[in-house]
């Protein structure tokens, strides 16, 4: 996916203007208010409410889908869930690129879901963005750092506070900083 697709400024430079178009920043806006509005007071149970809003801001999420209020969705459209897959309390959807959950693939709280960081080597610094999978019936310990590009492959689990910039085997048990594979499942 091309960077201008994700409403990256082409060549932007963060400390002379903005990396977002100006489309991309109103309608990051509009659905944050929106969620604040109508999704973050809402009772746990109310998911399919939530499935309901994420997929009226283009977002391609089964109705089965859990989707806690106190979770952050950076942009909806980025955002795939398929069935009885779960995005936990206070989890942190950073998806400037897409990421996708499969099926039964659960993220726990408090997990940082991170597509994007910034070119340190470059000379502009530019942002790099790249897509998150999580596989089928994976898992994602509490509090983890999953990395740009990164897949998850299925069936595996990351450990508590795991720290992942590397691939997931499938059926692989990964923990620690940085995460290192101890076991399969």
């Amino acid at each position: 996916m091309e960077q201008s697709d994700l409403g990256i400024v082409p060549n932007a430079k963060p400390r002379e203007g903005p990396t977002f178009t100006l489309p991309n920043r109103i309608r990051r806006s509009i659905w944050s208010l929106c969620w604040f509005m109508f999704a973050r007071w809402t009772p746990r149970p109310f998911h399919l409410w939530r499935v309901f809003l994420i997929r009226a801001f283009g977002g391609r999420v089964d109705w089965s889908a859990h989707v806690y209020p106190s979770a952050m969705i950076w942009a909806p459209w980025n955002l795939t869930l398929d069935a009885r897959s779960c995005l936990g309390p206070k989890v942190n959807c950073y998806n400037v690129a897409p990421i996708e959950l499969r099926l039964e693939a659960t993220v726990s709280q408090g997990t940082f879901l991170c597509t994007a960081t910034r070119d340190f080597r470059s000379g502009d610094f530019a942002i790099v963005s790249k897509p998150i999978l999580i596989g089928e019936e994976a898992w994602i310990g509490a509090e983890c750092f999953v990395g740009p590009g990164v897949q998850v492959q299925d069936r595996a689990i990351l450990g508590a506070r795991c720290v992942l910039f590397v691939d997931a085997e499938q059926g692989g048990i990964f923990v620690g900083n940085p995460g290192r594979r101890v076991g399969a499942r």
